[in-house]
């Protein structure tokens, strides 16, 4: 028996070899990389390998860094829970009310992802301008009188481009969970006088809480490191900490200082998705 074992155990170490070899060299080794290269200093282009905490010091001691670290997580929070209010209905209907051509209807959640991403943050742009698409429809319909200027250049725009961009890996997860529910206790619920609102309370939003945990984390995380966006169509009120990371290892030549504010962000985002997770393990499968 353990001889059998040993085998199989080996096998699976040869099937996931090539894999975690993969994993270790081009993620683990650059996130290694980027959190010993907080802990040196930089002075223009001579590195100092003496540790340090005084990149830290200034990442979480400096104005600038900790309103652009507020402002990028209010930003992914509001992108997340718009995101998945907005996803659950279509996964809902999906699930529930459409019987034909189901497989059509997933496929076309995904045809935006037929079209560059960037290419997508441009066309918000087109459509957000001060003579765009959004504004010349209402001037023509006489809602307005004058251009709207707050949905471009500031937070509002930002949210408005990312809850678009990552709705289908909001949907999607949160289709699967719905799927997965036992349509007999939904019955059952209705046969002992449940109304549908009840239902769903007590039925189908906690059992399909763990795809609406995976459709958050999956929105938040990202969100937080997305430096594109902010600066296409965020302006000076939309710019993000990933921004400024991009700025430190960029034009102000101080890798150590961006490699700081990476590490913390990564660290202040990890808690707040631990946080959501144990969350939503304590709520999911709590059928009432």
């Amino acid at each position: 028996m353990a001889l059998r074992f040993d085998r199989e155990a080996g096998q699976g170490l040869r099937l996931i070899s090539l894999t975690l070899a993969y994993v270790l060299v081009m993620l683990a080794a650059p996130l290694l990389m980027v959190i010993t290269f907080s802990f040196w200093t930089q002075d223009y282009l001579t590195i100092d390998t003496t540790l340090t905490l005084n990149n830290y010091r200034e990442a979480w001691g400096t104005p600038i860094y900790q309103v652009l670290m507020w402002r990028s997580l209010k930003i992914s929070l509001i992108v997340t829970v718009v995101t998945v209010l907005l996803a659950f209905p279509i996964a809902y209907y999906l699930s529930f009310h459409v019987t034909r051509r189901k497989a059509l209807w997933l496929f076309l959640i995904t045809v935006p992802f037929w079209t560059s991403y960037l290419l997508r943050v441009f066309l918000w742009k087109v459509i957000l301008g001060y003579n765009g698409v959004l504004n010349s429809a209402l001037l023509g319909l006489g809602f307005i009188d004058a251009p709207l200027t707050f949905i471009l250049y500031n937070l509002n725009a930002v949210v408005i481009t990312l809850a678009h961009a990552w709705a289908p890996f909001a949907i999607l997860p949160i289709f699967v969970a719905l799927e997965k529910i036992d349509r007999s206790l939904l019955e059952a619920a209705t046969d002992l006088g449940d109304s549908p609102l009840r239902r769903f309370f007590r039925i189908t939003l906690p059992l399909a809480m763990p795809g609406i945990v995976a459709a958050t984390l999956i929105v938040l995380i990202p969100t937080v490191g997305d430096f594109i966006t902010p600066r296409l169509v965020g302006g000076t009120d939309g710019l993000m900490i990933s921004n400024m990371i991009q700025i430190q290892f960029g034009k102000a030549n101080n890798a150590p200082l961006g490699a700081a504010l990476a590490v913390s962000s990564m660290v202040v985002i990890g808690l707040i998705s631990v946080g959501i997770f144990l969350v939503g393990k304590k709520l999911g499968g709590r059928v009432r």
